[in-house]
């Protein structure tokens, strides 16, 4: 197995008097990894935590090929090879599609450039003189991930990628998503969508208030409806 890339260790996290994350330790090496949880259980927490951009307040270590990441602004962590996807996708409502993409382009010598992101999403093409409030919801995705893959990561972490989407949609996008894995970008993904989770990542830690209360795998996960109710209070569909 080779060295991790990220490593998580005791990472505390707090809002005011809040403990959110509670002693947190993972690590992604060559897998994809998928936090899976309920609402309410700091996986975007976590996510922030590792970027360095909320709460304000943390402890423990976060390292990217054994560089510390807390107490770095987000954008030094971005520069050093995380790309995030947020929650919400976070767009400039009044900036163009085109904008949004020449903002980050370029900074990081690497593949990704306008014209592959442009390959990849031929929807932003078409879309590129309009603004990111005259997207559609999966056009915004789209945006948002292309954005993050033109810091060049090393690292992909998505925050809640399929959420609010359309099932063609968000197929599309796991069909894109398992490209990344293919060209060597690592991916951490933060997902309540049980499909999306275990199609892209074997390796599922599973969030329960602010811990990582288990590790499975998607084939386990997926074949038991004991763990879906345990885990994600997820009941079988009736046939």
């Amino acid at each position: 197995m080779s060295d991790p890339l990220l490593v998580v260790e005791g990472l505390n996290a707090y809002y005011g008097p809040s403990h959110v994350l509670q002693n947190v330790s993972f690590s992604v090496t060559e897998q994809a990894v998928a936090i899976i949880g309920r609402n309410g259980m700091g996986k975007s927490t976590l996510c922030a935590a590792i970027m360095g951009m909320t709460p304000p307040r943390t402890s423990g270590s976060v390292r990217l090929e054994g560089t510390e990441l807390i107490g770095r602004a987000s954008y030094k962590i971005a520069g050093l090879g995380i790309g995030y996807v947020p929650q919400g996708r976070r767009l400039f409502p009044s900036l163009s599609v085109e904008e949004h993409l020449r903002m980050v382009a370029g900074r990081n010598g690497g593949p990704w450039n306008m014209r592959r992101v442009y390959e990849l999403f031929p929807r932003l093409a078409e879309r590129k003189r309009n603004g990111g409030a005259q997207l559609s919801g999966g056009e915004q995705q789209m945006l948002a991930i292309g954005r993050a893959l033109l810091t060049n990561p090393k690292l992909l972490i998505m925050d809640e990628p399929s959420e609010g989407l359309a099932p063609t949609v968000i197929e599309m996008l796991v069909e894109t998503f398992g490209k990344f894995e293919e060209e060597g970008l690592r991916m951490l993904l933060v997902e309540q969508n049980l499909v999306v989770a275990t199609s892209l990542a074997e390796r599922q830690l599973v969030m329960i208030g602010g811990e990582i209360a288990a590790e499975t795998t998607a084939s386990e996960l997926a074949g038991s409806v004991e763990l879906q109710r345990r885990y994600l209070g997820v009941e079988p569909v009736a046939h």
